[in-house]
């Protein structure tokens, strides 16, 4: 039975321009060279130029690794709960119909394209954005489409999901930052006491 293993990783720190920081190459650089001992066979990137340079990077640290852009892996907003929690109301306020469907069909086109078993053996990397990161982990967890509100992840925190033939999604790692050091960890997230 083949497996699929998909390294999900959100893009590296950025500016508020969407470019990498120094801070967001340095993460890159350091999950790269985390990724360097798997079999990995491509790494596809979001089309936003701070998930490009994540991936080129990334990419560099892995020889003879094809790295592409993937369409689906944009940053997207996956879905719009038809109840939005009070806690929300501000981030989906003025978020019209029309954005909520085409926000819709990109977390399909994701889910059919990454979230399926393959034919063979396969070890892709996926340099994406938060909230496809989250859409993909609710997914393999068959949570209800609301639930990937508030799986956050870090700035290149590493998330491994696995699909076979014939079974559910396996997620086997979320949000890990064992490859960076106390001071690039935890990147992306808002104001907090952090582990």
């Amino acid at each position: 039975m083949a497996t699929r293993h998909l390294y999900v990783v959100r893009h590296g720190a950025a500016d508020p321009f969407g470019e990498l920081t120094e801070t967001g190459q340095r993460q890159a650089e350091l999950l790269g060279q985390r990724l360097k001992g798997l079999p990995i066979d491509a790494v596809w990137h979001s089309p936003l130029a701070r998930a490009v340079r994540s991936a080129e990077i990334i990419g560099r640290c892995l020889p003879g690794v094809a790295v592409g852009e993937a369409a689906e892996l944009v940053d997207h907003v996956p879905h719009v709960p038809d109840e939005i929690p009070a806690a929300w109301a501000g981030f989906f306020d003025g978020y019209d119909a029309e954005e909520a469907a085409a926000g819709a069909r990109v977390a399909a086109a994701l889910i059919d394209r990454f979230a399926r078993p393959a034919d063979v053996e396969t070890h892709e990397v996926l340099v994406t954005h938060a909230y496809p990161v989250a859409w993909l982990v609710r997914h393999a967890l068959d949570a209800p489409p609301a639930r990937w509100l508030g799986l956050n992840c870090g700035n290149t925190a590493l998330t491994v999901i696995e699909h076979r033939t014939g079974t559910a999604g396996s997620l086997v790692l979320y949000n890990d930052m064992g490859h960076l050091p106390p001071d690039l960890r935890w990147t992306g997230f808002g104001p907090g006491v952090r582990p």
